[in-house]
């Protein structure tokens, strides 16, 4: 079964260099996305109240973007990625989430946990 792909994004004023630290590191991660980060090598564990989650980075380039992907979904094309887009005019930064789900509903649902886990990054860095 094919997962419906969805991008959002999501202006913040902040730096690239300084946001990648927020989706690239344990610690980072920890302040937004997670209770806890484990990092080993490119096998990160995510982990909330009772549940943990596996995932491992597929790609990364400094100041601009990461991508994950989920152990438990290997046979499937799916990942999850923060890519940091600067406008060359305004210099305006974004970020631009990308992710799976499995129909159109859970997409929905998926797109506001996103809007939610955003705007508690948006508010730790004071963006």
């Amino acid at each position: 079964m094919s997962k419906v792909k969805f991008e959002l994004e999501f202006p913040i004023h902040a730096s690239p260099s300084m946001l990648y630290q927020y989706f690239a590191t344990p610690a980072g991660l920890e302040e937004w996305f997670a209770d806890r980060v484990n990092s080993r090598g490119k096998l990160i564990t995510f982990i909330w109240d009772d549940s943990e989650e596996e995932a491992k980075i597929i790609t990364k380039k400094t100041d601009e973007r990461i991508k994950f992907k989920w152990t438990e979904s290997e046979g499937d094309d799916s990942y999850f990625e923060f890519k940091i887009q600067v406008d060359p005019l305004t210099k305006d930064v974004a970020v631009i989430v990308t992710d799976f789900a499995d129909d159109e509903e859970d997409a929905e649902e998926a797109k506001m946990l996103w809007q939610n886990q955003i705007e508690e990054l948006k508010h730790t860095i004071g963006a």
